[in-house]
């Protein structure tokens, strides 16, 4: 029992020897494998310093695995090929020059790879696009000159995009489709070709011009804008009458456009305007006229009257609307007066009239000057002669001017010679030239002296009474002759 003690003593004593030796020789394998790993790293980390990555380039070279030194050399005897391509297109083909890298571009080189490099190595090609210190100016500003052209020619030929558009049409707003097009992103192209400038061969992606969709901000704020249109309302304001027109009723076709101003079709607002003209307008319409003896009588408007310029007036609704004004009024007004203007617009009372006029009855051979509804000037006169045509024109006209002292220059219906007579005073009130003047030449003033023995047309007036007549007129009085 004792013997077999101690040969378990030994035993044990033989397993201490055996661990702490295996112990040591691990702490030896551990620090060589170490030291290996750290060689390794160094080695690499070395290498990554100063070599490119796998599969990178510069300006298209490629230049993977080199060190600066050795790319650089090959960037000074590489071509610059001059070639553009979009997508697979070559749409630039320029003579072959050197790409313009000298011993000073060492630097740059190796700038680019201290500050490009990673620790690991990589196999995802990368590109980079690198100015040699003196390239050649020639070269770049007529490439992208010239690629720009060829664009342009190249989309002349192709099919634009038409964008998304919103309208009015009928009274409703209607929002067309977008459609896709083929022609360049000439813009954007370039933008893309100054990028790479420097490549000799240059390949860029085609990007295409793109239409405006139909739920883009632009279209949502045309139909915003249509739709504001169609609740705007202009008070178009006619003597006075207002008319409250609403530019659903007035308008039913319109654009917008890209600045957000309107494009209105005037059919509708014009539709109202002529309405407007003519249930409201004198031109060539019957007055309602009250005589001095209490009857009421039709006279017919001649010079005296005002009607709308539908055109101008339409334009100036329009215009009102474009502008989101809020109310406007009537100002293109024309007539048959002298120089084609109108008269009566702003006359309201006695039918339009006014209370400021003169009265001329044919049958009863006497006028009458009414000044604010006042009589204040009343005679006997002789008016055109009736058996020969030469009657006094009928209707409602306006004094024209006045004239103290004039010739009156005519000819009598049925007389080869003409005549020239001097007056004290003249008014006249026709276009054609009838007017008021005293006649001292005249001896027959009876009441029926214009049946045979008129005048040319005109209002003789005795020379007695004639001055006071003159005062009592001003231009562009009416002269109601019936």
């Amino acid at each position: 029992m004792e013997n077999n003690a101690k040969e378990l003593l030994v035993d044990h004593n033989r397993q201490q020897v055996k661990s702490t030796q295996w112990f040591k020789n691990w702490k030896w394998i551990t620090t060589i494998i170490v030291l290996i790993i750290g060689l390794i790293f160094g080695a690499i980390s070395y290498y990554q310093a100063n070599h490119f990555h796998a599969q990178t380039t510069i300006n298209g070279i490629e230049v993977g695995g080199m060190t600066a030194d050795e790319a650089l050399g090959k960037l000074k005897t590489s071509v610059l090929k001059n070639e553009v391509y979009i997508g697979k297109q070559k749409v630039f083909d320029g003579k072959d020059t050197n790409l313009g890298f000298t011993d000073d571009d060492l630097g740059t080189v190796e700038e680019l790879l201290k500050t490009k490099q990673n620790f690991f190595p990589s196999s995802k090609g990368k590109g980079y696009s690198l100015a040699p210190g003196n390239p050649n100016l020639q070269r770049s500003p007529e490439m992208i000159k010239q690629v720009e052209e060829k664009l342009v020619n190249m989309n002349n030929s192709l099919k634009a995009p038409q964008d998304a558009a919103v309208h009015l049409e009928n009274g409703k707003v209607v929002i067309s489709k977008s459609v896709e097009g083929e022609q360049y992103d000439i813009a954007s192209l370039l933008k893309e070709l100054k990028k790479k400038e420097y490549a000799s061969v240059i390949h860029i992606d085609p990007v295409y011009l793109a239409p405006i969709k139909e739920n883009s901000e632009v279209i949502k704020n045309e139909e915003k804008v249509l739709q504001s249109l169609l609740e705007h309302t202009v008070n178009y304001q006619v003597q006075d009458k207002v008319y409250s027109l609403k530019g659903s009723d007035v308008i039913k076709n319109a654009t917008v456009t890209k600045d957000l101003k309107f494009e209105i079709d005037e059919e509708g607002i014009k539709n109202k305007i002529t309405e407007i003209n003519h249930s409201q307008s004198t031109l060539g319409k019957d007055f309602t006229f009250n005589t001095h003896s209490g009857s009421t009588i039709s006279v017919k408007g001649q010079g005296y009257g005002w009607a709308l310029d539908v055109e101008k007036e339409t334009a100036l609704v329009k215009e009102a609307f474009e502008n989101g004004e809020k109310s406007v009024s009537a100002s293109n007004i024309y007539g048959n007066g002298w120089n084609n203007e109108g008269y009566g617009y702003e006359t309201l009372s006695n039918n339009g009239i006014g209370d400021t006029y003169a009265e001329v009855s044919l049958d009863e051979q006497r006028m009458w000057i009414y000044k604010d509804g006042k009589l204040v000037f009343s005679t006997n006169v002789v008016t055109g002669n009736r058996s020969s045509g030469e009657d006094t024109s009928k209707g409602v006209w306006y004094v024209l001017y006045k004239r103290s002292p004039y010739v009156l220059e005519g000819q009598r219906i049925g007389s080869t010679s003409g005549y020239a007579v001097k007056v004290d005073y003249w008014v006249p009130f026709t276009n054609p030239g009838q007017g008021f003047h005293d006649a001292g030449w005249r001896t027959n003033w009876s009441s029926n002296a214009y049946l045979t023995d008129g005048s040319a047309g005109c209002v003789n007036v005795s020379p007695s009474v004639m001055k006071n007549l003159y005062d009592n007129l001003d231009v562009y009085d009416p002269v109601v002759v019936y």
